[in-house]
């Protein structure tokens, strides 16, 4: 049995008279009902997290992660609020968190995936098959019931959903052994939930000091890697020479799609005015024209219709101009530019697109964002067309679309609660509130938009809401798990689950953040990210997040998650019908 939850007697004395002549009777005042008394603790708790937060030791912080331990202090000095409104507000910020993070990252997580998908996702299965294995090691060892086990499994790799399912499967087992005490797995879980949290993130922090990492450098890396995928956009004026394209519309040049080369302007032979171009002006030799692309592109494509020439056609006379326009009406979304035709609407022509602070050639196959900034190149009364046709409105790029967003929580708690049948399983997997609104946010930030819905929010906004999400979700959950956290701290029981809890938890994530590091040579950030996926733990992730300014860890995050999840809730219930 568990000893009686220790406290500072002190404090803890102080607390409950503050508690009884200030809430609860009207000595102060009239007494604040449950939900002010439990909107005011969770702000106490956060206030005092983010402070702890942001102390640093050595040059490194906790970050948001405060908040949980401050949570934890609270819980056990009995600064317990309703459970019901707990939960809630546990729940919803932890929807709000994955939601805004899907919705940011789904195009970078199809890009991770196509590019390491594989070998992400391998090293997020080594963490939980080695998990799986020590829970199965500390079974025996420490002669644990398999109930014990299997909700050590869940709360050493933060996974409530593998909880549940663990619950599932006994209750199906133990269906005529009412002498088995199935409470077990749930103190198990609570008993190991917050060492589980804590040892992700020391985790993190013994992989960083093993291989003398500095996070600011790994951002650079990251930074001259995304640059060396992503071909910065270039200029170049020629020559046409070639004969054999007298006349031919620029987009009917053979192979000039590959290229990713766009036509923007072009000088006559006869005339002494530069004017815009587009992908049906003909070109005629002796023409100088300015064409866009990447710099592989335009070295393919130089040789092919002419040569090189040193005429600045940007600053030459002529009606040429350009423009950056910001993508915001709904009529431009998800169609091609061949689609759009705005050469054939505008007279003008798309040579860049910017998407998220990163460049690409315009291509016909292009689609255009919510958000993207364009360059279009025509005479100023295109421009002006064209700019109308987009929308270019700075206020709409700034507004909050609330309504696509809860179309993506309602779908994705649809999502999470629906049984999904495994061949092998005798039940289905669910994703439940993390997996399901993760999964739908990806799949909605892919899709854009569908007729007026825009699934966008302004970076600002959205970092803002994953904030008060992941602070939401920390301080209920510490204040919940506080009394049994100190409760186990002080008990031969609690205390052995502990311990066996924290090895289950670190000594997978070192191991394969190891392999990572020194043969797969990954990115420390993208090394976290897959530490905090391969757990599902949303306060892990906000831990790496702080550590740099990168998307690396979200994007790691996200890429690995939904396989992990799935694969936790088969091994919490694979440990209890083989072992039981």
């Amino acid at each position: 049995m568990l000893n009686p939850v220790w406290k500072l007697p002190e404090f803890g004395t102080a607390y409950a008279k503050f508690q009884t002549n200030y809430f609860n009777t009207q000595i102060v005042g009239p007494a604040l009902s449950p939900i002010s008394f439990a909107i005011f603790i969770i702000t106490l708790v956060a206030l005092t997290g983010l402070a702890l937060g942001s102390l640093r030791f050595r040059g490194v912080g906790i970050g948001t992660a405060g908040v949980l331990f401050t949570g934890l202090i609270f819980g056990n000095l009995g600064a317990t609020i309703d459970h019901g409104i707990a939960d809630f507000a546990k729940e919803f910020g932890l929807i709000l968190f994955v939601s805004t993070i899907g919705l940011q990252l789904g195009p970078g997580i199809v890009q991770l995936w196509k590019r390491q998908g594989l070998r992400l996702n391998a090293l997020a299965v080594g963490v939980v098959a080695q998990g799986t294995l020590l829970v199965i090691l500390f079974l025996f060892a420490l002669k644990l019931p398999v109930v014990t086990a299997a909700g050590l499994f869940s709360g050493a790799t933060t996974n409530t959903p593998s909880l549940g399912a663990a619950e599932q499967a006994a209750s199906m087992v133990y269906a005529n052994q009412p002498d088995v005490q199935l409470g077990s797995l749930t103190a198990a879980y609570a008993v190991a939930y917050p060492g589980g949290i804590v040892g992700i993130i020391a985790a993190m922090l013994i992989i960083r000091r093993i291989f003398q990492i500095d996070v600011n450098e790994e951002t650079r890396r990251l930074e001259l890697e995304e640059s060396i995928l992503n071909e910065p956009i270039e200029r170049r004026a020629i020559v046409v020479d070639n004969r054999h394209f007298r006349s031919v519309p620029f987009n009917q040049i053979p192979g000039i799609e590959e290229t990713r080369v766009r036509l923007s302007r072009i000088l006559r032979a006869n005339e002494g005015i530069v004017h815009p171009a587009n992908e049906q002006t003909c070109l005629q030799e002796k023409d100088v024209i300015q064409v866009v692309g990447p710099r592989s592109g335009l070295d393919r494509f130089t040789p092919v219709i002419g040569h090189p020439s040193e005429i600045d056609l940007m600053s030459s006379a002529g009606d040429a101009d350009f423009r950056r326009i910001c993508v915001t009406d709904a009529q431009a979304l998800n169609k091609t530019l061949r689609e759009l035709s705005l050469d054939n609407m505008f007279n003008a022509t798309i040579t860049r697109v910017n998407r998220t602070g990163i460049e690409m050639p315009a291509r016909a196959s292009t689609k255009l964002h919510y958000g993207d900034t364009v360059q279009v190149v025509g005479d100023r009364l295109s421009l002006d067309r064209v700019a109308k046709f987009l929308g270019d409105s700075s206020k709409s790029l700034s507004e909050t679309r609330f309504m696509p967003l809860f179309v993506c929580i309602a779908l994705g708690i649809i999502i999470g609660m629906t049984p999904v049948p495994i061949p092998g399983i005798p039940f289905p997997v669910r994703l439940g509130l993390a997996g399901g609104p993760l999964i739908a946010a990806i799949v909605f930030s892919l899709v854009g938009s569908v007729g007026n819905f825009v699934w966008y929010i302004p970076a600002s906004a959205n970092r803002a809401m994953r904030e008060l999400g992941i602070i939401l979700f920390l301080a209920c959950a510490g204040l919940s798990a506080g009394p049994a956290f100190f409760q186990a701290a002080t008990s031969a029981d609690g205390l052995k689950w502990m311990m066996a809890g924290i090895v289950i938890t670190m000594v997978p994530l070192v191991t394969t953040g190891i392999i990572a590091r020194f043969f797969g040579k990954l990115n420390y950030l993208t090394i976290c990210g897959i530490i905090a996926g391969s757990m599902t733990d949303p306060p892990a992730l906000a831990f790496a997040n702080s550590q740099g300014e990168s998307e690396a860890s979200s994007t790691a995050y996200a890429a690995v998650y939904p396989l992990t999840m799935i694969l936790r809730i088969i091994a919490a219930q694979t440990i209890v019908f083989f072992f039981a």
